[in-house]
């Protein structure tokens, strides 16, 4: 009973910031606005869940700074736990399907957010292109998370390429980010809540210029994932 309280109120409470989400992604194409909502509907949903944030790490990021956060991804959760900490303006790439739920999806769709078909690699690739514009004449970071799909244990799943593709082809440093602990508060494949603290660890940034070769980019992605996955087991 509790559990379906909790969910009727994050529904309306997302339902309530979509529509002004919505509203503002149309009339402030500087995203002010849109990413103050952002934290506020992160904020209302980790508070009406009962969940709370153990931080580490923010002094490795300049909010002045534009990065490419890569994180591991087990729970619906991690979105607004890193909607929530990330102190820059921030965007992440999500999967196609998210668009076509009412009102959430929309919004996402008409805001900073971009949009990756996983089936089409062209237009996978052309999703790159699109985070990148967005990067460099909106100063604005990207969350990518380098698995691809949530993990069903919390143990950390093969990193896909894409991520440090955008991250060498723009230059801006990648800070490899840790979520421990939201599998067990809402685990994939269920809709139980459960209470609990979400730790989230910030590393120091990781330069991706100059590296031109496709070893290169697989050294990369192999060090970032090696970094998270030692954070998830302390």
């Amino acid at each position: 009973m509790i559990t379906a309280l909790k969910l009727f109120l994050i529904v309306i409470h997302t339902f309530i910031c979509s529509i002004f989400a919505m509203i503002f992604a149309v009339i402030d194409r500087s995203y002010t606005v849109y990413f103050k909502i952002s934290k506020i509907f992160s904020g209302g949903v980790l508070l009406i869940s009962g969940i709370k944030l153990d931080i580490t790490g923010l002094e490795n990021i300049d909010k002045s700074k534009t990065y490419v956060f890569v994180s591991n991804h087990s729970s619906q959760y991690d979105i607004v736990v890193l909607q929530k900490t990330i102190p820059n303006r921030m965007a992440m790439i999500f999967k196609k399907e998210l668009a076509k739920i009412p009102f959430f999806g929309w919004q996402l769709a008409m805001g900073p957010y971009v949009m990756i078909d996983r089936g089409n690699y062209e237009k996978a690739m052309r999703s790159i292109e699109e985070a990148k514009e967005k990067m460099k004449k909106k100063s604005i970071s990207i969350v990518v998370f380098a698995e691809g799909t949530r993990s069903k244990t919390g143990d950390i799943q093969p990193f896909k390429r894409g991520a440090f593709r955008l991250a060498t082809q723009v230059g801006y440093p990648i800070i490899p980010t840790t979520v421990i602990g939201s599998n067990k508060i809402m685990p994939k494949g269920t809709y139980k809540l459960r209470r609990g603290t979400i730790k989230v660890h910030f590393d120091k940034p990781i330069q991706s210029e100059g590296i031109k070769t496709r070893q290169e980019e697989i050294d990369l992605m192999n060090r970032v994932r090696d970094i998270i996955v030692n954070n998830n087991l302390i």
